[in-house]
C-alpha cells in the first residue's frame, strides 16, 4: 500500500502511511500483553488480602466526616467496590507491563529506522540531498518592508541582495508575542482544569447535602464522571483554538523557508494541544488527594469548601477513568468524527456558495455534466500531513505515558488505528484535492518528538507506580512491618487514629447516628496517634515509605533506561540484507572506476608509447639522412682526390 500512495501522492504522504502502518502493527503485542495484565488483575482479585480486608465488615474501620457538617461517619467496607476495581489495574503485574511498553517504544522507533532505510533505498532515497529551499512570499515581502524603511529603493546588485535578510531584531516583536501567547495559553489550560476542580468540589458539597440517599451515597462516581466529560469538551474545543492561534504565531515569526515554518508550527501545537490533553491527567495521578490536609486541620478553597481526596482505594481508579473516557472521546469525536466531517461539511458549504455565485453563468450542459476538475475543485485543499501525525502522537503518549494505570490503553488504540487507516485512505482519495508530491527521506521532526515522549513515559510511569499506587507501600509492609511476611492487617497500617474531639468547632457531623459511639475515627495517612507526644506529625512509617518510592523512582528509571539503550545498540539501524547490498552496489560502482581509470591509464599510456615511437622514428630517420648525407661528401671528396692523384701522376 505504501507503493501505491508513494506513486500517487509521493514520498512524504507515503511514510506517513508505512509509518501509522507500523505503528498499528506493533499495537497488536501490546495490545495481548495488556490484556492479560487485565486478565491477571481479574483473576488475582479474589486472592488479594487489602481488598479483602476492605470489604469485611467485621473490621469495621470507621472513617472520619467527608465533609463537614452534613457527612457522617461511615465504614470503610462501603467502599469495597472501588478497592476491588483498583486491584485490576493496581497489581504487580503492571510493574512489569509498564517496563515492557518502554522497551516496547524504543523497539518501535528502531524498527521504523530500519523500515525507513528499506524504504529509501527502495525508493532510491538513499541519495537524495536537501536542495536549497528559496524563501517564502511572507519572508521576501517583509524583506523588502525593511529596505523600504531603510529607505533603499535604488536597485541593488544581486551579491548585496544575498547579503540582506532578516535579523534577530526584525524578529523580536513576533518573539515577544509568541513567548506572551503561549504562556497565556498554558494558564487558560492550567485555569480551565482549576475550573472544573472548583466544579467537583463544590457539586460535591452540593450534593451532600441532599435529603436522598441514594444520592448521597453516590457522589464520588456522580462527580467523577460528570468532571471527565467537561474536561473532554473543553480539551476539544481547546484543541481547535490552539492549532488555528499556533499557525498564526508561526506567521508572525516570518521564518525563511517552508520547511523551517512547518517545524516550527508543529512544536508550538504540540507543545499547546501536549499540556491541554495531559494537564487533567497530570493532577489527577500527581497533585489530587496531596494537600487535602488532616481532620481538624483540612486545606480550603475559598471559604468552607475542602480540597478533595482521592477514593479509600486511591487515585489510580480515578486515573485509569480519566484517561479512557479521554482517549477514547478523543479518538471516537475528533479523530473519526470530526475528520470526515469537517471536510464534508466545508465542500458542501463551498459548493452551495459556488452555485450561487455562478449559477446564472454555468451552461446547462456543463451542470449536467460537470468535468472531473470541475468536481475536484469541490473538493478541501490539502494543508499537510501536520494534523494526521499530531492525533497519532498524542495517541502515542496515551499509550505510553500512563499505561501503568490503564493496561487496555493499547488495545483501544489498536482499534482506532485499524477504523483510522482506512479512513485516512478515503478522505486521500476522495475528499481532498491531489497535493503536490514533495520528495522526502524521513518524517523529520516528528521522530524527535516520538523519541522524547519514549523517554518521559519512564520518569511518568516510575512516579505512578511509585507515587500514585500502593505498589510501594504495600512492598514496604510485607518484607517490613508485617509479622508473618503477609499482607495481612495492611489496611490497618495505613489508617491513622483522629480523635473526634479535637474536629474544629462547627465541622461536626450534624444529625450523626454514630457520633455517640465514636471517639477515634481513622483517616488514610501514615501520621501518629493522638495519645502520642508529637500527635498528627507524620510518622517515621510515613518517611521509610517516601524513600522507598524515591529510591523506586531511581531504580526504576535507570533499569529501564539501560534496557532501552541496550535494546538501541543490539538493533542495528540499517537491516542487514540493505546494507550488504549498499556495499556490493558501492563495490561495483568503485569497480566500474577503477576498470574506467585503468583503461583510461592504458589508452593514455599507448599514446604515449606511440608518441614516443613516432619520436625514436623521427630522430632514426634524422640520423639516417644525416649518415647518407655525410658519405655522399666522403664519396664526393673520395673522388675529387682520386682525380686529383689522377692529375698529377698524368
Amino acid at each position: 500500500p505504501s507503493s501505491f500512495f508513494r506513486k500517487y501522492f509521493g514520498e512524504k504522504i507515503a511514510l506517513y502511511f508505512a509509518w501509522l502502518g507500523l505503528y498499528t502493527e506493533f499495537l497488536i503485542p501490546s495490545s495481548v500483553v495488556g490484556i492479560i495484565v487485565f486478565l491477571y488483575g481479574c483473576i488475582t482479585i479474589e486472592s488479594d488480602i487489602p481488598s479483602k480486608e476492605m470489604c469485611d465488615q467485621r473490621n469495621a474501620f470507621t472513617m472520619c466526616p467527608l465533609c463537614d457538617k452534613f457527612c457522617d461517619y461511615w465504614n470503610l467496607s462501603s467502599a469495597c467496590a472501588t478497592a476491588r476495581a483498583s486491584h485490576l489495574f493496581d497489581n504487580p503485574a503492571t510493574v512489569f507491563f509498564s517496563i515492557f511498553m518502554a522497551l516496547w517504544a524504543t523497539m518501535f522507533l528502531e524498527q521504523w529506522k530500519r523500515l525507513q532505510m528499506r524504504l529509501n533505498y527502495f525508493w532510491d532515497l538513499t541519495g537524495l540531498e536537501e536542495e536549497e529551499e528559496h524563501p517564502r512570499p511572507e519572508y521576501e515581502m517583509k524583506l523588502l518592508q525593511k529596505k523600504l524603511k531603510n529607505k533603499n529603493i535604488m536597485m541593488e546588485t544581486s551579491n548585496e541582495d544575498e547579503k540582506e535578510k532578516l535579523t534577530w531584531n526584525d524578529r523580536m516583536p513576533g518573539y515577544a508575542a509568541n513567548f506572551g501567547l503561549i504562556l497565556f495559553m498554558i494558564m487558560l489550560t492550567f485555569s480551565a482544569v482549576f475550573g472544573v476542580i472548583i466544579y467537583r468540589i463544590t457539586t460535591a458539597a452540593a450534593l451532600s447535602f441532599s435529603t436522598n440517599e441514594t444520592t448521597r451515597s453516590n457522589v464520588r462516581v456522580t462527580v467523577t464522571a460528570t468532571a471527565v466529560i467537561i474536561n473532554l469538551v473543553v480539551i476539544l474545543i481547546l484543541d481547535e483554538i490552539y492549532g488555528a492561534v499556533a499557525k498564526w504565531l508561526t506567521e508572525i515569526e516570518v521564518p525563511k523557508t517552508e520547511k523551517t515554518f512547518e517545524e516550527r508550527l508543529i512544536l508550538k501545537a504540540f507543545l499547546l494541544k501536549f499540556v491541554n490533553s495531559y494537564a487533567p491527567i497530570f493532577y489527577v495521578a500527581f497533585f489530587k488527594g496531596r494537600f487535602v490536609g488532616r481532620p481538624g486541620h483540612y486545606v480550603y478553597v475559598f471559604d468552607g469548601y475542602r480540597m478533595e481526596e482521592c477514593a479509600p482505594g486511591g487515585c489510580l481508579m480515578e486515573l485509569c477513568i480519566q484517561l479512557s473516557i479521554i482517549m477514547l472521546g478523543k479518538q471516537l469525536i475528533q479523530n473519526n468524527l470530526f475528520e470526515i466531517g469537517i471536510p464534508k461539511l466545508k465542500k458542501l458549504f463551498r459548493k452551495m456558495k459556488d452555485e450561487r455565485t455562478e449559477a446564472k453563468e454555468m451552461d446547462t450542459n456543463q451542470s449536467k455534466n460537470p468535468h472531473q476538475w470541475d468536481l475536484d475543485y469541490t473538493l478541501e485543499p490539502f494543508t499537510g500531513l501536520t494534523p494526521e501525525y499530531m492525533e497519532m502522537i498524542i495517541q502515542f503518549g496515551f499509550v505510553t505515558l500512563f499505561v501503568a494505570s490503564f493496561p487496555l490503553a493499547p488495545i483501544f488504540a489498536l482499534l482506532n488505528n485499524i477504523i483510522e487507516v482506512r479512513l485516512d485512505a478515503k478522505k486521500f482519495v476522495t475528499e481532498l484535492r491531489r497535493p503536490d508530491t514533495v520528495r522526502a527521506k524521513d518524517i523529520g521532526i516528528w521522530f524527535n518528538i516520538l523519541s522524547c515522549i519514549g523517554k518521559l513515559s519512564v520518569i511518568i510511569n516510575a512516579f505512578v507506580i511509585a507515587v500514585t499506587s500502593d505498589f510501594i507501600p504495600r512492598l514496604m509492609y510485607q518484607y517490613t512491618y508485617s509479622q508473618n511476611g503477609t499482607m495481612h492487617g495492611f489496611i490497618n497500617h495505613t489508617l491513622s487514629y483522629f480523635n473526634v474531639s479535637h474536629l474544629k468547632a462547627g465541622t461536626q457531623p450534624e444529625n450523626s447516628l454514630l457520633a455517640q459511639d465514636v471517639l477515634f475515627c481513622r483517616f488514610k495517612d501514615y501520621r501518629e496517634p493522638p495519645w502520642s507526644k508529637n500527635q498528627y506529625e507524620f510518622s517515621k512509617q510515613y518517611w521509610a515509605v517516601l524513600s522507598a518510592r524515591l529510591a523506586f523512582v531511581i531504580l526504576f528509571q535507570n533499569l529501564v533506561m539501560f534496557l532501552s539503550v541496550l535494546v538501541d545498540w543490539m538493533i542495528p539501524d540499517i537491516p542487514k540484507d540493505i546494507s550488504e547490498q549498499i556495499k556490493k552496489e558501492k563495490s561495483v560502482l568503485v569497480d566500474f572506476f577503477l576498470k574506467e581509470e585503468h583503461e583510461k591509464l592504458k589508452l593514455i599510456e599507448s599514446f604515449i608509447i606511440r608518441d614516443k615511437q613516432k619520436h625514436e622514428s623521427g630522430t632514426k630517420g634524422k640520423r639516417i639522412r644525416a649518415a647518407s648525407f655525410c658519405q655522399f661528401n666522403r664519396s664526393q671528396k673520395g673522388s675529387f682526390a682520386s682525380f686529383s692523384s689522377q692529375h698529377t701522376e698524368v
